[in-house]
């Protein structure tokens, strides 16, 4: 036979059992401080990419998918390409730092041009684009005045 107090010892611990089930099923012994997760670094665009032309590999502008030239008689990081010339050849300039997209041989970098702007380089040669080249795959002004050439990437 059970006694009364026995039967209140046994309710009590029932009573204890089901509170710590509920405040562990709860959550209630863990911080609800959100935890800090890392942003991943995002890629930066790149500036320049590769495609195939008629001429093979070749380099084009990221943003446009325009061809670029070179010029025989710019100097290294150094455009003689002003006035006239600036006009059928725009240089290919930009305000942020050269990133080249996979499988580009060669280094990009920057030159200072004498309107202030930035143009890119490949290999120290300036860039410039044909303004008569109006789509994407042109190669147009591929050996003008023979002094200008398509970039092509070996």
């Amino acid at each position: 036979m059970t006694t009364s107090s026995g039967r209140d010892s046994m309710h009590i611990r029932s009573l204890l059992l089901v509170a710590i089930v509920l405040a562990t099923a709860c959550g209630g012994a863990s911080s609800s401080a959100p935890t800090a997760t890392a942003k991943p670094t995002p890629t930066p665009e790149p500036t320049v990419s590769v495609a195939d032309s008629s001429l093979g590999k070749i380099l084009i502008a990221a943003s446009n998918k325009m061809t670029l030239y070179t010029y025989a008689r710019d100097t290294a990081d150094t455009s003689n390409c002003y006035d006239q010339c600036a006009t059928n050849w725009p240089a290919f300039t930009i305000t942020g730092e050269p990133v080249a997209s996979a499988g580009i041989t060669g280094k990009l970098a920057l030159a200072p041009r004498k309107d202030g702007q930035k143009q890119l380089t490949w290999n120290s040669k300036p860039l410039y684009f044909y303004n008569k080249d109006t789509k994407p795959g042109d190669v147009l002004g591929q050996n003008v005045g023979t002094v200008w050439f398509v970039v092509t990437n070996p």
